[in-house]
């Protein structure tokens, strides 16, 4: 007799990642008898402790993590066989997650997300944001179905389609109260390295985390997003290059000075990128509303320092 359950393997999941019996319960709506009782005959039917008690909180035995991690590819298993049956009967997926790279807001989806929401067929939608090549490694480890605005050329190997949207040029910009802002000339390695760079973080888990503009040794501020990035750099915490849109007309305002430099960054071209041979109603209607006219400028506009050029403070 199987004396296994995925329901047992899920509340062992939840109460690994939670720490206690009490907060699996909450998560899993249930109360925490129950949760107790589940833990305690599965030891009993296997006739080993997976769980020792810490005070309030619970760690797995080396027998407990060796079912747990075998037992999350049963539920990741079940998972897939369950969005596999519900999209063979209805044709949309139980699940979606729409990627968007950080450089841009997610809020720019905001619309589609509303559209999206008057055609779905009970499907789950999640949207997620990842940075530099974290977007098409969230692609390929399909912990999204759709990346948009994933920067720069793909990683070799394949397993995916794109297509270029468009491309940004970049400045590169101190406030005017940081020490670049008053060197003359083009500005080279001898000058850049005594200072501080401002970069965008890498949600890479897996491959090298990208790095642009930073020199071996050099000190480096990392932040998330490039919002972050524009308003740390108008506080004159570094330096950096920033997306044109984004830095001229805070360069107009006096909020940021451009400098020319030795090793400019060249253009970059971002993509709406899938995997290929998948199917489905849902990312069929995302793939067809990410591939109409004007997607592209709409993720422009809502790049930082755009409002300056409108009369209004980011």
């Amino acid at each position: 007799m199987l004396r296994l359950s995925l329901d047992a393997l899920l509340i062992m999941d939840a109460i690994d990642r939670r720490g206690s019996f009490s907060a699996a319960a909450k998560e899993m709506h249930r109360v925490p008898s129950t949760i107790s009782y589940t833990v305690a005959k599965l030891e009993d039917d296997m006739g080993v402790q997976l769980f020792e008690r810490i005070g309030p909180r619970v760690e797995l035995t080396r027998a407990g993590r060796e079912l747990l991690k075998e037992g999350r590819y049963l539920l990741k298993a079940a998972q897939d066989l369950e969005s596999r049956v519900r999209r063979v009967a209805s044709g949309w997926e139980t699940e979606i997650a729409v990627g968007i790279d950080s450089m841009f807001t997610a809020a720019v989806l905001r619309e589609d997300v509303k559209a999206f929401y008057q055609v779905a067929q009970q499907t789950r939608l999640r949207v997620v944001q990842e940075a530099l090549s974290g977007s098409w490694e969230a692609l390929l480890d399909r912990r999204v179905d759709l990346i948009v605005g994933a920067p720069g050329d793909g990683p070799a190997g394949g397993g995916y389609i794109s297509q270029p949207i468009g491309s940004l040029k970049w400045n590169f910009c101190v406030a005017p109260s940081h020490p670049l802002a008053k060197e003359q000339g083009v500005l080279g390695r001898e000058q850049l390295q005594y200072h501080r760079a401002v970069v965008m973080a890498d949600s890479s888990r897996q491959s090298a985390a990208r790095t642009v503009g930073v020199l071996m040794g050099q000190d480096s501020l990392t932040v998330p997003t490039m919002q972050a990035k524009f308003d740390y750099q108008i506080g004159g915490l570094g330096f950096g290059f920033l997306p044109e849109q984004c830095a001229r007309a805070a360069i107009l305002a006096g909020l940021l000075v451009e400098k020319q430099v030795e090793e400019p960054k060249p253009d970059e071209t971002f993509y709406l990128a899938w995997r290929t041979g998948e199917t489905g109603a849902a990312l069929e209607w995302w793939l067809s509303r990410m591939q109409g006219p004007g997607l592209f400028e709409r993720l422009c506009l809502h790049l930082p320092g755009i409002a300056f050029s409108q009369g209004a403070v980011v």
